[in-house]
């Protein structure tokens, strides 16, 4: 924690009234931000497969995208989408 600390507020006077925001911008250039695209890349892809298969395909895709792998429950837990059924057309 004090290694994290110290990469945090390297180079920040901390009575400065803006250090906030640049122990803020440490923080986010520390975040590995290609491994994190790459998870969510998948977890959608997975969400699709899952809301495909549930004849939910856009519900997979959005819930994976907004909660990740917890989005796949909620997939999994909703009924299956219907087929839509037309009525014959009508003949005079």
């Amino acid at each position: 924690m004090d290694e994290l600390l110290a990469r945090a507020t390297h180079g920040v006077d901390l009575d400065s009234p803006g250090a906030f925001w640049q122990v803020f911008l440490n923080l986010w250039a520390m975040m590995p931000w290609t491994a994190l695209f790459w998870w969510n890349l998948l977890f959608v892809a997975v969400g699709a497969l899952l809301g495909w298969w549930r004849g939910r395909l856009w519900q997979g895709v959005v819930w994976a995208l907004v909660l990740g792998p917890i989005g796949w429950l909620v997939v999994w837990h909703r009924p299956r989408a219907r087929p839509r059924v037309e009525p014959p057309p009508l003949r005079r």
